[in-house]
């Protein structure tokens, strides 16, 4: 008997990407049955994270593979490669023989900008849903978000969530539950704020003036024509 050809994950990296909407998922996914990962960049060069060290590409956009699973990383780097054709092209030429087209926090308006969230339910990080609909998207409030074949989520460690409901769609449930436990992802966080809805309001109105304000009008600026 042949063995079963291998699931294509290709994840998008370009400059300025958070590290972890990358690494998380790729952790989890990377155990599942079958699996063969690809890191893609628009060149072999290697990627500077926002964590003060770079990756290194698997692949550059001439020679990656098909994928069956795309899955598109945010970070602050989304908005300049919002302005890039070369990548938007990607996303699109790939999207059309995926089986599974996703993203994580802000690479939602990647998946956007190239045409992949138009009429459907999506979300992103807290700090950017209401710039949903600039990309045609309805945002649905939810850490996963499955539309079809299109799985967005929130949030930076929402990707390990979404790597996990993936693999049960495509895997079943019990090869999920035994990745989560090989991973030992028990998460017991130290304090009950991890999202607006239970962060107290002082910590969210001081983020959000230090850091995320100023990001979702670049973010916003970026996705306008």
């Amino acid at each position: 008997m042949r063995d079963a050809p291998a699931t294509n994950i290709v994840f998008l990296l370009f400059r300025g990407i958070t590290q972890l909407d990358f690494t998380a998922p790729a952790q989890a996914l990377c155990r599942m049955p079958g699996a063969a990962l690809a890191g893609v960049a628009a060149s072999l060069d290697p990627i500077a994270t926002d964590s003060g060290f770079s990756i290194v590409p698997t692949h550059d956009f001439a020679t990656a593979p098909q994928a069956d699973i795309l899955c598109i990383p945010g970070g602050h780097g989304v908005t300049e490669a919002l302005g890039d054709a070369a990548t938007i092209d990607f996303i699109a030429r790939q999207a059309a023989g995926a089986e599974w087209v996703t993203s994580v926090c802000t690479g939602a308006f990647l998946l956007g900008r190239a045409g992949l969230l138009a009429g459907r339910r999506a979300t992103t990080h807290w700090a950017y849903t209401h710039l949903l609909p600039l990309v045609g998207a309805e945002f649905q409030p939810a850490r996963i978000v499955e539309d079809g074949p299109v799985v967005t989520s929130g949030g930076v460690t929402s990707g390990l969530d979404f790597a996990l409901t993936l693999i049960a769609r495509i895997k079943g449930d019990a090869v999920a539950q035994a990745i989560q436990l090989a991973i030992e992802y028990d998460p017991a966080p130290p304090f009950a704020g991890g999202h607006p809805d239970c962060a107290p309001a002082a910590v969210t109105d001081g983020l959000k003036a230090r850091v995320y304000d100023a990001a979702a009008t670049r973010m916003e600026t970026a996705l306008k024509p």
